[in-house]
């Protein structure tokens, strides 16, 4: 455990009172599972979760107090009794630009948190578990460090008591049981969606690029239906009344989860880890993940022709997936493509190093830490190399990461694949110099 422990975490963390700890003792306490918390000081959400999240902290941990470093210490006195196992910790992962701001907001968690000076830790970190928004708080297993639940904060709100610890998730058939709503028909059970695939719609009436993907989704949803596929769409609404519920499902061909039941679509919102709509996960007809990009997907592919949209290793930059650039670091290959041919021989060139770094970190069960793209010429290349004020070169390849506000760049005359897997290699060993976006 303590060897996944140090590789996340490094070798120290500190209480909310400055104390160190060695983080290799969490081990050797019986952590069952660990809580990342991103957030900043900044932040006023951050600050009413850490005030549900101390209380919440407490009662899981059965501790007497939730005061500053409470049960999050080493623990230094011969003693000490004996720490229950199955425990709980909690590491706060900060954004906080100014060190005195972080020091007054941790310093009343009773849990313990990434020292402020590992900024390079904490960029990875939010890299790694794709955080786009704050606050965010996903729990891993401690032994394995497997991701086991990526909303913890539906956790928290779902599960004050922690009676359903340690919330791993549970088969989609399961979460999704029980009657669906159809538009003019009677419900259905949700074992009628056997055999078939899933799209899992989180969209809501009040946001506006929401209703303009539903309009392109029913379309999307028309197609497939009459090519004799098995399909099906279940819309889990994040409206704020059952009269907008009603008014937007009015619109929608397929199935919903029943606004009153809530409990089951936080449910479902917590199994994906949703952190923002509109969001369509698609589901081979076992429950699997297929792609958790089908808004993309749909976007991308308006005739439907490669349904159910496996994820391709290598994607065409274009205006509906650049959004992914902002998910974490991204190899970027620019190519001239006015030479016809050219983007397609870039990608055949990058996919085989793609696959590679895909399935090394499938068979961990954990996101590759890139994503590939090839860019041709057009508006929105254009803007992206203005933005990250590149040269307009053409081959260039470039590894981009726009949280960090860091580019890596090769200009070289000609991009074989060994100088692509070079370049892959050396940025994922951090032997690369970034230079500023």
């Amino acid at each position: 455990m303590s060897v996944f422990l140090e590789e996340l975490l490094g070798d120290k963390l500190v209480t909310g009172g400055g104390e160190e700890v060695d983080v290799h003792s969490l081990g050797a306490r019986g952590i069952a599972l660990l809580g990342l918390y991103f957030g900043c000081s900044l932040s006023a959400p951050c600050a009413q979760l850490s005030a549900s999240l101390a209380a919440f902290y407490s009662r899981l941990r059965g501790d007497t107090a939730a005061g500053p470093g409470a049960g999050a210490g080493a623990g230094a006195g011969a003693a000490a009794e004996p720490e229950p196992p199955h425990r709980l910790e909690i590491v706060f992962v900060s954004s906080d630009q100014d060190q005195r701001q972080w020091q007054d907001f941790v310093r009343d968690m009773p849990w313990l948190a990434l020292p402020y000076k590992e900024k390079h830790r904490k960029l990875k970190l939010w890299n790694k578990y794709r955080i786009s928004n704050i606050p965010s708080l996903i729990f891993l297993d401690a032994t394995t460090g497997k991701v086991v639940c990526r909303n913890g904060l539906l956790v928290i709100r779902d599960d004050p008591e922690g009676l359903e610890f340690p919330w791993g998730p549970k088969p989609f058939r399961e979460v999704v049981a029980g009657p669906l709503l159809r538009n003019n028909g009677p419900s259905l059970e949700s074992s009628s969606l056997e055999g078939s695939h899933v799209g899992v719609y989180f969209s809501a009436h009040w946001c506006p690029p929401c209703r303009s993907l539903t309009r392109v989704l029913v379309e999307s949803y028309r197609k497939i239906k009459e090519a004799g596929q098995k399909f099906e769409i279940i819309f889990v609404s994040a409206d704020r009344s059952e009269e907008s519920f009603k008014q937007y499902f009015s619109e929608m061909p397929w199935l919903a989860v029943p606004y009153t039941d809530e409990a089951r679509r936080s449910r479902l919102n917590r199994l994906y880890g949703i952190q923002g709509i509109p969001t369509l996960i698609v589901l081979d007809p076992q429950g699997e993940v297929i792609t958790r990009q089908g808004r993309v997907e749909v976007l991308n592919d308006e005739d439907c022709r490669e349904f159910p949209w496996h994820p391709k290793p290598v994607l065409e930059l274009s205006d509906s997936n650049a959004v992914q650039l902002n998910e974490g670091p991204c190899l970027v290959l620019f190519v001239d493509s006015e030479d016809d041919g050219e983007s397609e021989a870039a990608k055949q060139l990058i996919q085989p190093i793609a696959e590679k770094i895909i399935a090394k970190y499938k068979a961990k069960e954990e996101e590759a830490p890139l994503l590939f793209f090839v860019a041709g010429e057009d508006d929105m290349t254009d803007s992206l190399r203005d933005y990250t004020n590149l040269p307009e070169a053409a081959p260039l390849l470039t590894i981009l990461d726009m949280s960090a506000r860091a580019k890596y760049v090769m200009d070289v005359e000609e991009i074989t694949p060994a100088i692509v897997e070079t370049f892959v290699n050396d940025f994922l060993a951090e032997k690369l110099k970034p230079e500023p976006i």
